[in-house]
């Protein structure tokens, strides 16, 4: 039989719904694996435990949230040969795994991944952080790691409207910068930074209408924004319309991008959900494509190139 292993998270917002394993080795049976899961006992953990696995796995399966993912990748490109990988959302939010079509049970997504295809995805790096989906910048964009896991665990998503209320300041902070993109220098002053490779960005489908996770490039967004008033109006229409064809917003499609901040930022960079704590103010972005990812069916034709 195929080898199969699940690096699962247990502080993953779904884990507590979790009766029985055995559902997991019988439906993995079912598709011709033999399975082992792994839990993890700390922050790296899911990292430091696929690139130990031998090259005889077939799949490994990541039970967790986005945060758990991003290890699991940020692991598997460090591997001489990379093992082919699948999404199993258990997070609070699952912006990766809801962007693929995964939103009912663990044990329904277990099975529409099993009957899914690999496919090699894009991954991009900060400098040479790998990430996934998503490195932001800007105020509140914190909520997605500092809102207190008991809160996360027990409200799920409204959890990060919460803390929102209760860290809301009396001004935008703003960044002069400098960029290059597509070999052009460009100078501005922004509030929110975001390069992603996703349609779905902190619960909100759609960001992006023609997203591709394998055409080797990622969408970069800088966005101009003064007051509250004007963030506020930008969500809503984010809501409705796609992002490069909002007013105030500067976009790019590339793969590689290089920023300078001439005023530190006051915040960290958010990548896939979680603190990415650096001190310096230069920063290159890349993306490589190295990995496959098995992914279902419903949204191939949508996301990518065939």
């Amino acid at each position: 039989m195929k080898k199969c292993v699940i690096i699962m998270n247990p502080e993953s917002g779904k884990k507590k719904k979790i009766t029985t394993y055995q559902d997991f080795y019988d439906i993995l049976r079912k598709y011709g694996y033999d399975t082992e899961i792994i839990f993890t006992k700390a922050k790296g953990d899911a990292k430091n435990i696929i690139q130990a696995l031998d090259e005889k796995t077939s799949l490994v399966i990541s039970g967790g949230g986005d945060g758990t993912l991003n290890e699991i990748v940020s692991g598997n490109i460090l591997r001489e040969k990379p093992l082919t990988i699948a999404p199993l959302p258990m997070g609070s939010t699952n912006d990766v795994g809801n962007m693929y079509g995964l939103n009912k049970s663990v044990y329904e997504n277990l099975e529409i991944l099993l009957q899914g295809k690999a496919k090699k995805v894009d991954v991009c790096f900060i400098d040479k952080t790998p990430f996934i989906y998503v490195a932001c910048l800007g105020d509140y964009i914190d909520m997605a790691y500092a809102t207190p896991r008991s809160l996360k665990k027990r409200y799920g998503k409204i959890a990060y409207i919460m803390y929102g209320f209760k860290q809301l300041r009396n001004k935008i902070n703003r960044y002069d910068i400098k960029y290059k993109v597509n070999k052009e220098e460009h100078q501005g002053t922004y509030a929110f930074i975001f390069i992603s490779n996703s349609s779905r960005i902190a619960g909100q489908p759609d960001v992006y209408y023609d997203v591709k996770l394998d055409d080797n490039m990622f969408e970069v967004a800088l966005a101009d924004i003064k007051t509250k008033k004007d963030m506020l109006k930008m969500l809503v229409l984010i809501s409705t319309m796609d992002v490069k064809d909002i007013p105030g917003i500067k976009y790019y499609q590339t793969n590689n991008f290089e920023i300078e901040f001439l005023t530190k930022p006051k915040t960290s960079w958010c990548i896939d959900g979680e603190e990415y704590k650096v001190k310096n103010n230069k920063f290159s972005f890349h993306v490589e494509q190295n990995m496959k990812m098995l992914v279902p069916q419903e949204n191939i034709k949508k996301l990518f190139d065939e």
